[in-house]
């Protein structure tokens, strides 16, 4: 298994369906639950492990999830809302490091529930023609709302790997 990619990469039909919308909304909905079992009950100690060397600790790992599923909702409601919109990058290292990503994780984990509270409830309306709406990222380029709701499936899944990789360690 590479480390870096515990669940494998991102892979998303060429074909999206409806069905699959509502699978990666099923996972989005349970995340902060799984998130919680994982990451509740830690010490200062537990949450500054890491992955693998050089990697980000769990507590940053917890917050970077909020910060990156915040900007890919802010995606996916301008590729619903305004035609086909070009979206800044957000530099996750120094996102990372910012004093915030110092507080305790519960915060991060609010933010989580809402955020995916909204996008579990923005994707269950969407219609096959919304699916091929898109945004343009301004370093991945074209991006459709079917590929971003798979990512923010995926992204957190992804994450949790990792923070469950470190606490095994």
């Amino acid at each position: 298994m590479d480390v870096r990619f515990p669940i494998g990469k991102l892979h998303v039909p060429e074909n999206v369906t409806l069905e699959n919308i509502q699978e990666w909304l099923g996972e989005i909905e349970t995340y902060t639950t799984r998130l919680r079992e994982a990451v509740d009950s830690l010490k200062d100690e537990e949450l500054s492990k890491t992955y693998r060397e050089g990697s980000w600790t769990v507590r940053q790992l917890v917050h970077h999830i909020a910060d990156s599923q915040l900007n890919m909702y802010q995606r996916l409601k301008l590729a619903l809302t305004d035609d086909n919109p070009t979206v800044p990058d957000f530099n996750q290292d120094k996102w990372a490091i910012e004093p915030d990503t110092e507080l305790p994780v519960e915060s991060s984990i609010k933010m989580l529930e809402g955020i995916n509270e909204r996008i579990v409830a923005l994707g269950k309306s969407l219609t096959e023609e919304q699916l091929d709406r898109t945004f343009i990222h301004a370093i991945n380029g074209e991006v459709s709302v079917a590929k971003k709701i798979a990512k923010l499936a995926w992204h957190e899944n992804h994450h949790l790997a990792h923070i469950n990789n470190a606490l095994a360690k």
